[in-house]
């Protein structure tokens, strides 16, 4: 059964925090809150616990697209090909917040990413995520966890998210409550913004 650690958003505890990243580099899956739904994520360096998350989503390795969560900005390159002013200015203005932006990779990505020619990029505005990473030292490989349930998507309580989760996952977060509205997604692959989804992000920006 998984590991249930409530952490406050506001100031994140080190010692927690630590906690759920030793668990992290040791392959485990964590559920954590964002600035948008409840995610379930794993290190972007662990091949057997990317192949967990394929599992537990349903998908293929090779052919799931999960998002990077990353803490900033600093180390896009590391992952995307170099992109023009005015694309990184968009990013600047949107980040940290409730968007997925798609853009296209380089070859310094390993793994089942080796062959993918886009990747996703979240840099979420909350502390308790932003701590995660900043941690870890690595993105969290990451995709948002949805219900059943036709007219509630995803669930917002932790608890209720620990109840049906526990058995899948090694740590779930408390952050509190989470939203109910996953981010907007929107492709930067071809220069220009397209819009994938709609979800919390604003479109002016």
């Amino acid at each position: 059964m998984a590991e249930f650690i409530k952490i406050y958003e506001e100031n994140p505890n080190e010692k927690d925090i630590n906690r759920v990243v030793s668990i992290l580099k040791k392959g485990g899956l964590v559920i954590y809150p964002s600035d948008t739904v409840y995610s379930l994520g794993c290190d972007v360096t662990n091949k057997s616990a990317y192949e967990r998350l394929a599992q537990i989503k349903g998908v293929k390795p090779e052919k799931a697209n999960f998002s990077f969560v990353c803490e900033d900005l600093s180390h896009l390159s590391d992952y995307v090909k170099q992109i023009d002013g005015a694309t990184f200015k968009l990013l600047k203005r949107a980040l940290p917040g409730p968007y997925t932006f798609i853009l296209p990779s380089n070859n310094k990505l390993t793994g089942y990413f080796k062959k993918k020619k886009e990747v996703g990029i979240r840099v979420p505005d909350n502390h308790i995520t932003q701590a995660l990473v900043k941690a870890l030292g690595n993105p969290i490989v990451s995709t948002s966890i949805k219900d059943e349930d036709d007219v509630l998507e995803y669930t917002t309580d932790p608890e209720l998210i620990f109840e049906k989760w526990g058995k899948l996952v090694d740590v779930v977060i408390d952050g509190g409550y989470g939203d109910n509205v996953a981010s907007t997604i929107i492709d930067l692959t071809s220069g220009e913004p397209v819009l994938i989804r709609e979800g919390k992000g604003s479109l002016e920006i």
